[in-house]
């Protein structure tokens, strides 16, 4: 294996690793040779540790809600315990609650928002504390990666996802704070946008389709191999990036781009002139076009999104 892919020494936190894409993500850096803290809310965490354990890797579990912001502490204190140190996050738990906005509850929004987006600071919090420490301790930089999950619902707000959108949003201006905050320190945060075919998302992507060498084109292990990577020490120099990656493609997201700039003539933007400019800029434009226009690949992404 090259020096650049492995993780032997390594130890890695993935959350909501007891099935689909957290459990092939806990499979792939224990491939790598990483010892892995498989967490999740019930037993299934149980049942992936066994199988890496089988494998001749290391892992333990720690089941539980990491909507619980102690869950933080507990996860890097137990990588610390059982396997010496952390140098992997990946964060990958959540929950869909699929409503259209007018249909969406209170806790609808709350449940997504504490799953996805709390957890993930909750998590990523005391990770960076501990890196931070122990780079002062040595007065050098730490090994350290962060693989955040989002999703492509933070670009084209799915219209029956407003909270799982807007917590996916919120996921990628983490992670690019992440990148920024903790690069001092040695640490490196990245996002990925998945798409694979998990318990979570079977009714959105329907039966699998085999693709050459036996593997589904959905299938979570394509997702997790770059996961693998962004965790090894070949990712040194990607920080704060944001990854498409679904199938045989992995497509990097540029920063947003200014589409077209108002200035106004005396400085001081009156209601006549935003009218003269503006509505002229998007007369006949479809109010659809954000939405229906967004693809990747040329694959568009409404066929993947449900409305319920």
């Amino acid at each position: 294996m090259s020096p650049t892919k492995t993780l032997e020494g390594r130890t890695a936190v993935v959350t909501g690793a007891g099935a689909g894409l957290g459990r092939a993500e806990a499979l792939a850096l224990a491939e790598l040779g990483a010892a892995v803290v498989v967490n999740d809310v019930g037993p299934s965490a149980h049942d992936v540790v066994a199988e890496i354990q089988e494998r001749g890797s290391r892992a333990v579990a720690v089941t539980g809600d990491v909507g619980e912001w102690s869950m933080g502490d507990r996860l890097v204190r137990t990588a610390v315990e059982s396997f010496g140190g952390l140098d992997v996050v990946v964060n990958n738990a959540g929950v869909l609650r699929d409503k259209m906005l007018f249909n969406l509850t209170e806790s609808d929004w709350d449940d997504v928002i504490r799953i996805h987006l709390k957890g993930h600071a909750g998590v990523s919090r005391a990770a960076a504390a501990h890196w931070r420490a122990a780079s002062k301790a040595s007065g050098a930089p730490v090994y350290g990666r962060v693989v955040n999950t989002s999703s492509e619902a933070f670009l084209f707000g799915a219209p029956g996802q407003p909270n799982y959108s807007a917590a996916k949003a919120g996921i990628t201006a983490l992670t690019l704070s992440t990148a920024q905050g903790l690069a001092r320190y040695g640490v490196r945060a990245n996002a990925i946008c998945p798409r694979a075919r998990t318990a979570m998302t079977a009714e959105a992507f329907g039966e699998g389709v085999n693709a050459p060498g036996g593997l589904d084109i959905m299938a979570p292990e394509r997702v997790a191999a770059l996961v693998a990577h962004l965790a090894s020490p070949a990712a040194d120099e990607i920080n704060g990036q944001v990854f498409v990656v679904y199938g045989d493609m992995v497509a990097l997201l540029a920063p947003p781009t200014v589409e077209h700039k108002f200035t106004a003539a005396d400085g001081v933007f009156t209601p006549e002139e935003l009218e003269r400019q503006l509505t002229p800029y998007f007369d006949g434009r479809d109010p659809y076009r954000g939405y229906a226009a967004y693809s990747i690949a040329g694959l568009d992404t409404t066929g993947t999104q449900k409305t319920a």
